[in-house]
């Protein structure tokens, strides 16, 4: 390994619903130190998402993230001159990291609504098991599992 291992931050949790998620969530959204602003925004879009679901605030993100998570993914290894690309199982804090990644990222691809509205909607595909969100962890998931030949190259 090159240099030393990052340490791992506290996650901080938000100030409404007291959960990390939220926060994680709150942090991703947030652009230019703006939190308040960030805040406003994913409460508003979870609290609409989880009153068309009929279901509570905490339960309804939790189920959303659940939805996304990727139990695979893969990772570049070069063995003897060559590239391959090697299935790795990914560890629980990873899978939630990339859940709200690419939750807020494919929200903010689209355009032509408000980004509250957009993560609503993503929020409510994802909580039904559809959606961008869904279909890139099916993506990552297929590609790792279409190189299950690799795996012996694990170490």
């Amino acid at each position: 390994m090159r240099g030393k291992r990052a340490k791992k931050r506290v996650i901080a949790k938000d100030r409404k619903y007291n959960d990390e998620v939220i926060g994680r969530l709150v942090t991703k959204v947030m652009q230019g130190g703006k939190k308040s602003l960030a805040e406003t925004l994913v409460y508003s879009a979870i609290e609409s998402g989880s009153k068309k679901s009929n279901i509570p605030v905490i339960e309804f993100v939790h189920t959303a993230i659940d939805n996304i998570r990727p139990a695979l993914e893969v990772k570049s290894r070069r063995v003897g001159g060559a590239n391959y690309q090697i299935p790795v199982p990914v560890n629980p804090r990873r899978q939630e990291t990339l859940a709200v990644r690419w939750l807020v990222d494919i929200a903010r691809s689209k355009t032509g609504k408000a980004f509250d509205l957009l993560l609503s909607n993503e929020m409510l595909d994802a909580f039904k098991g559809e959606g961008d969100a869904v279909k890139k962890k099916n993506d990552v998931e297929r590609m790792a599992e279409a190189n299950k030949a690799f795996a012996h190259f694990r170490w």
